[in-house]
């Protein structure tokens, strides 16, 4: 893990009054430009060739545009220089990790990141220190992990990666033993995944409730937990087969999957509110104990409100989660004064930090 206080002293040698935020062009790329060009900073995408006209399209929040072979490539000494001599700060997010390997991103890659780039690695299920982890130290109620699929006695979700996108997980649900292996067999022979991630999968007990995906920024200036907002995820094609009558659903033999491939905005009951802040805050707390000095910025905490209004929490973004429409949410309104994305609360901590002479606290 590269130091940080070698960040840090490179953030103290910035010009500040010509900071760029920088990202590579996917995921909430334009999430976290827009937030940064309504706060007045430079800004900055690195593209993949052949994956850059979306981002020359919206030339009105992107300044400049670094294009390279593989997005990889950014770790290559020359585009380093050029994003420190632009007084980056970089903001990572799910693309980030998944063309970047997490071994080089902690100790090659020497731009100053803005959250905690050691706490990255715990969204994958097979580390040791990984979000079950820090979800048992935060006393959060998660589901019930499975070690082997011989002892599955309920309805289960098992959560393994695509064999061609490593981006994607190609998540499927089994009863019983046979049931998995049958599932398992058919889809290993389909090419959708290998056999090898299939021994890595993580097998939980799928909760039945309702879905939500609860958006949180740590605000490490202010020692604050704020609740951005909701959205929900849509998935094709378990969405599209949702949505045939039943009878249809029965007649139909095709191989589910759940692939993210939008969002939509959600609200919750207000009297749950006070139960969404307290997930916020002892994840929050745990990560300090944990990760020094703990999350910084965004994360959100996917979860399923049980019919018993237990709130169960199955998933972990320790970065940029990646859902546009916050920008429509009335939780930031409610405590800012307006509507806004966690792009733009991003920028509004770098801006606060520039303006206490407080830059290298917010990057690792």
């Amino acid at each position: 893990m590269i130091d940080r206080s070698v960040l840090q002293n490179i953030v103290k040698n910035y010009d500040t009054s010509d900071v760029s935020v920088a990202t590579i062009g996917s995921h909430s790329a334009l999430d976290i430009m827009d937030g940064a060009k309504s706060e007045n900073f430079h800004t900055l995408v690195i593209c993949q060739k052949g994956r850059e006209q979306t981002y020359n399209h919206y030339n009105r929040i992107i300044d400049d545009i670094i294009t390279l072979p593989k997005f990889s490539d950014m770790l290559n000494d020359e585009v380093q220089q050029t994003l420190i001599s632009n007084n980056s700060i970089f903001i990572p997010h799910r693309s980030f990790t998944a063309y970047l390997d997490y071994d080089s991103i902690e100790n090659n890659l020497k731009v100053p990141i803005f959250g905690n780039r050691e706490m990255l690695r715990t969204e994958e299920r097979n580390v040791e220190k990984n979000q079950y982890y820090l979800l048992e130290k935060a006393n959060i109620k998660y589901p019930k992990l499975f070690d082997k699929p011989e002892d599955i006695d309920r309805l289960v979700i098992v959560k393994v990666m695509e064999s061609t996108r490593n981006i994607e997980r190609a998540f499927f649900t089994a009863s019983t033993h046979k049931e998995f292996q049958e599932k398992a067999e058919k889809r290993i022979n389909q090419g959708i995944i290998s056999a090898e991630d299939l021994a890595d999968a993580r097998i939980e007990e799928f909760v039945l409730g309702t879905y939500f995906n609860f958006n949180f920024f740590y605000s490490i200036l202010n020692d604050r937990v704020e609740f951005l907002g909701i959205d929900r995820r849509l998935q094709t094609n378990l969405n599209d087969f949702t949505s045939l009558p039943a009878k249809q659903q029965l007649e139909i033999d095709i191989e589910l999957q759940n692939i993210e491939v939008g969002h939509m905005p959600a609200t919750i009951r207000e009297s749950f509110l006070e139960k969404v802040f307290e997930l916020g805050n002892k994840f929050v707390e745990s990560t300090k104990k944990e990760f020094h000095p703990g999350i910084i910025g965004p994360f959100a905490l996917q979860s399923a409100i049980t019919k018993d209004f237990e709130l169960v929490v199955f998933d972990v973004s320790p970065r940029v989660p990646g859902s546009p429409v916050l920008m429509m949410s009335p939780y930031t309104h409610y405590y800012h004064g307006e509507s806004f994305g966690t792009g733009k609360r991003i920028s509004m901590e770098i801006s606060d930090a520039i303006n206490e002479n407080r830059l290298e606290e917010i990057v690792t």
